[in-house]
């Protein structure tokens, strides 16, 4: 069997025993999940509203991996009573939810006052209420047992021509926030997890619509994306590989490629392109203004322990929310930057944390005018943030001026 989720660290079974609803679960990216998730163990219940692509799921799936791990259960998530009896039967016949990923969607598209107000209605239905019906189905009882995953699958934020679409989407992100603000003292972790750009019947759909409001082809709109792009598999296998890595993803918005790659999942590989030798006069230039970079974030985040608990609280929820992830997994990264600069072999994909950072620190200055009240002091830790940016802008002109001079000398070879 030659799945993709099997292609990294994770190991076949490890979640053997836990029960999953997987709404939308038919086809796309909602089947490939599936998929992934039975190899990991899981008994997956495919909540479909299409019974006849419900059904070829199940069957396909059972057949593919010789066992009765798949079971569609008819479902529309947009009425309670369908939410309620999707429940109510999985409680029944298996007597638990472990995992429930929020993978159902309809895409509207067209201009505000075009789309429709029944568009409007019915996305709000799928979009944003099942979800939220769903998860007060499962919660309960996931909280009894302190044991349990919500996963949400929103899409990246509001654009012209796909605002009925968009809008519940990132909505559901914020309904992941308040849920993890209340689910931090337990062991129910929710996070948001993004697909990206991934050719599925309902995307392709969507896109034939909005591509001629963009002045462009179908072809010419996924030209833009093309370097984004995932196969549906991929996304699934993302969508199942994160589950495994829970823990680390609690209460963040994350995209089916950071899950791969924390799962040790290649899906492209390195061109020598990205890869930049450094000599060790580079080393000698880069490492003061890395370590410049490093200490003062070390520090910052290492004054946050001593904070009051609920500012200390908010400021990490707000660095996840900014971010895409928690403070020590950056500290995390800036180490292996410091070690890869020390081996003088590095990629440029590596000082995307460092573009990062910078526009955090952009992100505290901005915060800073609203909350300072006295001129002095917004003044005094104004100049502070200006310095650490500072500090990043040097170092981002030192890493840039290697990489034009490794780009000069390859020419002049040619």
């Amino acid at each position: 069997m030659n799945l993709l989720i099997s292609k990294g660290n994770l190991v076949c079974e490890q979640l053997k025993g836990q029960v999953a609803i997987v709404t939308g679960g038919g086809g796309g990216i909602g089947y490939e999940t599936c998929r992934a998730l039975i190899w990991l163990g899981v008994t997956v219940i495919i909540a479909e509203i299409n019974k006849k692509i419900g059904k070829s799921a199940e069957k396909t799936l059972n057949e593919e991996f010789r066992e009765q791990k798949a079971h569609f259960i008819h479902c529309d998530i947009s009425k309670e009573k369908d939410v309620r009896r999707l429940y109510k039967k999985v409680i029944n016949s298996h007597g638990k939810v472990d995992i429930l990923i929020n993978n159902a969607t309809v895409a509207p598209m067209g201009a505000v006052d075009q789309v429709g107000i029944k568009n409007w209605d019915l996305s709000y239905r799928v979009n944003l209420r099942g979800p939220v019906l769903l998860v007060t189905c499962v919660l309960n009882d996931m909280l009894k047992r302190d044991s349990g995953v919500i996963v949400m699958v929103p899409s990246s934020g509001a654009a012209p021509y796909m605002g009925a679409y968009e809008v519940f989407k990132t909505a559901q992100i914020e309904l992941s926030n308040t849920l993890a603000g209340e689910l931090e003292d337990s062991n129910v972790i929710t996070y948001s997890i993004g697909p990206g750009i991934v050719k599925t019947e309902t995307a392709h759909k969507a896109i034939e619509q909005v591509a001629p409001l963009y002045n462009k082809t179908v072809a010419e709109f996924y030209r833009m994306s093309e370097d984004h792009l995932l196969t549906v598999e991929q996304a699934g296998a993302g969508f199942a590989a994160s589950i495994v890595l829970k823990e680390k993803y609690r209460g963040l918005e994350i995209g089916s490629v950071q899950a791969l790659v924390d799962a040790g999942i290649t899906i492209k590989s390195q061109s020598e392109d990205q890869l930049i030798t450094l000599s060790d006069e580079n080393k000698r230039i880069l490492t003061p203004s890395f370590n410049k970079i490093q200490d003062t974030y070390c520090e910052q985040i290492g004054d946050w322990k001593n904070r009051p608990i609920f500012e200390r609280q908010w400021l990490i929820r707000d660095f996840k929310k900014t971010m895409g992830t928690n403070p020590e997994e950056i500290r995390e990264t800036l180490k292996s930057i410091h070690n890869t600069i020390d081996a003088g072999l590095i990629s440029k994909d590596e000082f995307i944390v460092i573009h990062k950072i910078k526009s955090y620190y952009l992100h505290q200055l901005d915060l800073l005018k609203g909350y300072a009240k006295s001129p002095e002091i917004l003044k005094e830790h104004s100049q502070i943030i200006e310095r650490w940016i500072e500090d990043i802008e040097l170092f981002n002109k030192e890493f840039t001026t290697i990489i034009e001079e490794q780009s000069n000398s390859k020419s002049d070879l040619i």
